[in-house]
């Protein structure tokens, strides 16, 4: 475990390797978690069109609520990388223990709502009548593994804020692994149809818990740190996550309100959203590597009392951030030709998605501050203004975005409108920064 960085001659190599070290497990563990879904899609969809429709159902519904809970992951990792820096391990441990305990907590209540509004919620997303009964299979089937994937979350906080980033790669791939296994075996070679792909997922959802709580249990053994739930220790932890809540519930409403629209557009270009959708979302998975990073040595140099040390790394990380977006803006548009084919072959979907590509292609370097900023400010566990800062930006982008099927401009001017997001995001994030007054050092905010 690492302890309180050291003062080196070359500080900028120092602030590379850690930045490296830990940003390129991170990127490997973060792009394995989609390929869950994408084997039960390749399984399921050899049962029928019907089967996969519900998995479709299931699985957005199963993802938003899992996502809505990624502070879990957040919050614990700011909070155990100040410890950390503090060298005190067994606080940070119990910090961690704590994000834990609130994971099961928070499983335990979303099972009990899905499990009897599993009809209901099918239906509110559009599950057809041939596709509702396996959707609704899936997803009380699924909704068992919830805690399991939520511990996953906090459990994963916990071993970034101490600075690994490696176990939860080996995790992850073992994960996605043993999910492709249960999942071919339990629909084929038992017979279980789509209900076997979602005792699969569960199956292998748990078993990545188990092995999360092994290792944090271990680590609490050796630094003697106490297992137990404490009250105010889970609730601290609560009131953490909830500014960190509302901001990825502002950024799940951009999204929604950003699909809306393109639906509005008309198939061709809601075709076209759904790609161009998926290559920013991969593209945010490189990006967000690096915020990981800054979560975990952003607190750890803050915890430390080093605030000059955390200065120094969030200038570099935000050279890193634009580096690596002007590489990923190159790569878009090098590709688009050869990428597109891959998702559709009809001409008009093809013609609306060349422009929107481009103009996401334009809009990496922002976004690749605006994730490194973001990653600060979360490890230095300023969520109340990224709160403030997600519901500014919500209130600027909902209108522009509701224009433009009256303005027109198609899919290109709705994704000049998410430019205008994170170019807003940029803004109010980078101000925070240059304030200072998110340097706030110690083992606590």
């Amino acid at each position: 475990m690492t302890q309180a960085p050291a003062r080196s001659r070359s500080p900028r190599g120092r602030h590379d390797r850690e930045i490296i070290a830990l940003a390129v497990p991170a990127f490997g563990a973060l792009v394995a978690e989609p390929l869950f879904v994408m084997a039960d899609s390749a399984i399921v969809g050899h049962l029928g069109t019907a089967q996969l429709a519900g998995l479709g159902v299931a699985s957005a519904l199963l993802t938003t609520a899992v996502s809505v809970f990624v502070f879990l992951a957040y919050a614990t990792t700011a909070a155990v990388s100040r410890r950390v820096g503090a060298d005190d391990l067994q606080s940070a441990i119990r910090q961690g223990m704590d994000g834990i305990w609130l994971a099961l907590l928070l499983g335990a209540a979303v099972i009990a709502v899905v499990l009897p509004t599993a009809p209901f919620l099918a239906d509110l997303f559009g599950a057809s009548d041939t596709a509702a009964p396996y959707a609704i299979t899936y997803l009380r089937i699924s909704s068992l593994g919830i805690p399991a994937m939520l511990v996953v979350l906090a459990a994963t906080g916990v071993l970034r804020g101490l600075q690994d980033t490696r176990t939860p790669l080996y995790v992850a791939v073992a994960g996605f692994v043993a999910n492709a296994a249960l999942n071919a075996g339990l629909v084929y070679g038992a017979g279980l149809g789509i209900a076997g792909s979602a005792w699969g997922t569960v199956i292998a959802q748990c078993g990545m818990a188990a092995v999360y709580l092994v290792v944090v249990v271990r680590g609490a053994r050796r630094h003697g740190a106490s297992l137990r739930p404490d009250l105010a220790g889970i609730r601290a932890s609560a009131q953490a996550g909830v500014p960190l809540l509302v901001r990825t519930l502002s950024l799940r409403a951009i999204l929604m309100i950003t699909t809306a629209v393109a639906a509005r557009l008309g198939d061709a270009d809601i075709a076209a959203h759904q790609i161009v959708l998926s290559l920013w979302s991969l593209l945010a998975f490189a990006l967000d590597a690096i915020a990981i990073a800054g979560q975990a040595i952003i607190g750890r140099y803050l915890g430390a009392g080093d605030d000059r040390g955390a200065r120094d790394v969030c200038r570099r990380m935000v050279g890193w951030g634009i580096a690596v977006g002007v590489v990923l803006g190159v790569l878009v548009v090098i590709t688009r030709p050869a990428f597109l084919p891959l998702f559709t072959g009809d001409a008009t979907v093809k013609d609306s998605a060349l422009p929107a590509l481009v103009v996401v292609a334009l809009s990496q370097p922002v976004c690749g501050v605006v994730y490194v900023l973001d990653g600060v400010l979360m490890g230095a566990g300023d969520g109340p203004y990224l709160a403030r800062a997600m519901l500014l930006t919500l209130a600027v982008f909902t209108p522009v975005a509701l224009l433009v099927p009256t303005l027109g401009g198609g899919l290109t001017a709705l994704w000049a409108a998410m430019a205008l997001m994170m170019t807003v995001r940029l803004v109010t994030l980078w101000v925070r920064t240059r304030s200072g007054r998110w340097v706030v050092t110690g083992a606590t905010r």
